[in-house]
C-alpha cells in the first residue's frame, strides 16, 4: 500500500507537467495578447513592456523560464493586476472557493446518500418519488437560474437571508447558506441517483439475502453490508465532483458576490492575462489530480477486492 501511494504521488508530477505544457502553448497560440487594449499602445511602449515581462524572447525560452519559476513556487506577475503577483491573488481567493466548495460538497454527500438510501429502501413510494423528483430538478435547472430564484424568495421576498456578501462582512456566516445550497444542488442530485441505483443493486445480491437469512438486524445489514459496497460508485464520482465544485463555482460566486478564485479565472481569460490564467489552471488541475489520487486510496478501504501491490 505504501509503495502504491508513493508511486501514485510520483505519477502526479508528469501529469501536472503535461497539463502545464499544453496549457502554456495553447494560451499563447490564442489570438490577442495581454497588452492589446482598446486604445493601441505606441510601438516603443509596447516593446518596453514586452521586454519587461520577457515576452520578446522566443516561446521556448519563455516556457523554460516559466517552468523554472513554477519549480520555485513563483507563478509570476499579473499583467493586468500589477499591485500584487499571481501568488497573492490566488492565495487570497482560493481559500474562499475551497471553503464554499467543501461546505457544498458536504451538503451534497450527506443529503445525497441519505436521499438515495431512503429512495432505495422505499422504492416506488412517495419517499422514493419526492427525492428523485428533486434530483431531476437539480440536474435539469442550471445554477444561474437556481441562484436568483433562491435569492428572490429567501432574501427579497421573505427576508430570511442577505442577498449577497461573504463571511467576512457584517452578516457573517449566514451569507454562505444560499451559495452553498445552490452550488450543492446538482451534486446532490447525481449522488442521490447514484446511491439509489447502487443500493438497489446491492440489496438484490446474494450476500445480502444470506445476511438477512442469518437473522441480522436490518440496520446492521444496511449500514455494514449494503452501504459499504454501494458507496463505491459515489466515491468514484467524488474525485471529479470535488474539483468540479470548486472550478464550477464561477457562476455562483458571481451571483452571490463571493470573493473566490472564479472571478480571477474569468477576468484573466478576458484580459489575456497569461500568468493569472496559468496560475488558476495549475490550481484547478492540481485539485483534480489530488482528488482522483485520494479516491484511488479510498477504494482500497471500501472494496476488499481491490488490492494495491
Amino acid at each position: 500500500m505504501t509503495k502504491f501511494i508513493i508511486r501514485r504521488l510520483l505519477g502526479l508530477i508528469p501529469t501536472m507537467f503535461v497539463l502545464i505544457t499544453i496549457s502554456f502553448f495553447l494560451i499563447r497560440l490564442a489570438p490577442g495578447g495581454p497588452f492589446m487594449l482598446e486604445k493601441e499602445l505606441p510601438e516603443q511602449i509596447r516593446i518596453n513592456i514586452e521586454k519587461k515581462y520577457h515576452m520578446d524572447e522566443p516561446l521556448l525560452m519563455q516556457y523554460g523560464r516559466y517552468l523554472f519559476d513554477i519549480a520555485r513556487g513563483d507563478l509570476g506577475p499579473s499583467y493586468r493586476y500589477q499591485d500584487h503577483d499571481v501568488n497573492y491573488y490566488i492565495g487570497q481567493s482560493l481559500p474562499n472557493s475551497i471553503l464554499l466548495g467543501s461546505i457544498s460538497l458536504t451538503i451534497a454527500i450527506i443529503f445525497g446518500i441519505s436521499a438515495g438510501m431512503i429512495s432505495a429502501l422505499r422504492q416506488n413510494t412517495y419517499l422514493d418519488y419526492i427525492p428523485m423528483g428533486i434530483a431531476v430538478v437539480g440536474i435539469s435547472i442550471p445554477l444561474f437560474v437556481v441562484g436568483p430564484v433562491m435569492m428572490y424568495f429567501l432574501a427579497l421576498k421573505w427576508k430570511l437571508l442577505p442577498t449577497s456578501g461573504w463571511i467576512t462582512g457584517r452578516y457573517g456566516w449566514v451569507t454562505i447558506i444560499m451559495p452553498a445550497i445552490t452550488l450543492s444542488l446538482p451534486y446532490f442530485a447525481y449522488i442521490a441517483r447514484l446511491s439509489r441505483a447502487s443500493i438497489l443493486e446491492i440489496l438484490r445480491s446474494d450476500y445480502v439475502r444470506t445476511a438477512r437469512a442469518k437473522g441480522l438486524k436490518e440496520s446492521v445489514v444496511i449500514f455494514k453490508h449494503v452501504l459499504k459496497g454501494a458507496l463505491l460508485p459515489v466515491v468514484s464520482y467524488l474525485g471529479p465532483a470535488a474539483s468540479g465544485i470548486v472550478t464550477g463555482s464561477v457562476v455562483v460566486e458571481k451571483i452571490f458576490r463571493v470573493p473566490g478564485l472564479g472571478k480571477f479565472f474569468v477576468q484573466s481569460a478576458f484580459n489575456r492575462d497569461y500568468t493569472l490564467i496559468m496560475g488558476t489552471v495549475i490550481v484547478y488541475a492540481g485539485i483534480l489530480v489530488i482528488m482522483n489520487f485520494l479516491v484511488d486510496i479510498a477504494y482500497s478501504f471500501l472494496d476488499p477486492r481491490v488490492t494495491y501491490k
